[in-house]
């Protein structure tokens, strides 16, 4: 997260209030009005409309704009700004900073939504997951677990247009898995959109606790990446994806169960001719 930089010695009671809350809520602020963010913080529009010169911005749309910027980090800046673990010099992503994601995403993790979201698949006729980019190997591993419980599920392999040779086979009783890291993709946009018509499932999993696209999928599930200017870890995106998997596997856990004793025997009988 981009710090507020601001001399809180020169500030009135209530820009500190004001302050405090853009540190703790950029994400947030970047998405609202003036009007929203005094009622957030239970001070006066005129209040927020003044502090914007006392912190160096004509108005709140200017801030809006600097902050954008210094949210948009290259690949190259974030490895740049990763130092090695003093008490373990291999090591980079230390183990306190892989817990805290967890611990987040934990924190964040409604057990209604999420027992939703493994219903949902678990109702579903074809699931199809749309997984590009960081999130590719997700979708991958949730993709391959997954068809061992008798479910019919497929990655969707086209993009730019011929993404619509996908939509077109899907029907009121699919489920679409999508992975919204940073941003929503023109691809998952639509798989959003046309949601509208057809009425099929969605199920977002984003790194974004507050952002205009999350609310347009059926669920939401977060799961935490690190700040906009870290490093992105895939840690937490792959427990979740990990517990969906488990929590698909207990719907009919014996039924389970005896499909992967089958896949044992299999392997067994074919070891010689198909080695691993």
């Amino acid at each position: 997260m981009v710090p507020l930089q601001v001399d809180k010695a020169n500030l009135t009671q209530n820009q500190i209030k004001i302050a405090n809350y853009i540190s703790k809520h950029l994400q947030q602020v970047l998405l609202s009005t003036e009007k929203e963010i005094a009622s957030e913080i239970g001070i006066s529009i005129a209040s927020v409309s003044r502090f914007w010169p006392v912190i160096g911005y004509q108005n709140l749309k200017a801030f809006k704009q600097q902050m954008k910027k210094e949210l948009e980090v290259s690949p190259a800046r974030k490895i740049r700004g990763i130092q090695p673990n003093p008490a373990q010099q291999k090591t980079y992503l230390t183990m306190e900073k892989s817990i805290s994601l967890l611990q987040e995403t934990f924190d964040n993790l409604h057990p209604a939504k999420f027992q939703q979201a493994i219903d949902c698949l678990f109702r579903a006729k074809k699931v199809y997951v749309l997984a590009t980019g960081p999130s590719k190997g997700l979708g991958e591993l949730f993709v391959y677990r997954i068809k061992r419980f008798g479910i019919t599920i497929q990655l969707i392999e086209h993009h730019g247009n011929e993404i619509l040779e996908d939509l077109l086979h899907l029907t009121n009783q699919d489920v679409v898995v999508l992975f919204a890291f940073g941003r929503l993709l023109p691809e998952e946009k639509i798989v959003l959109e046309y949601q509208r018509d057809i009425h099929y499932q969605t199920i977002m999993i984003t790194d974004q606790l507050i952002a205009d696209f999350t609310s347009l999928a059926t669920i939401t599930l977060f799961a935490s990446r690190g700040d906009t200017n870290e490093f992105h870890s895939m840690v937490a995106p792959t427990l979740l994806i990990e517990n969906m998997i488990l929590g698909l596997s207990m719907k009919e856990k014996e039924q389970n169960i005896e499909r992967l004793e089958r896949l044992s025997a299999l392997r067994k009988k074919y070891e010689k001719d198909l080695p691993r």
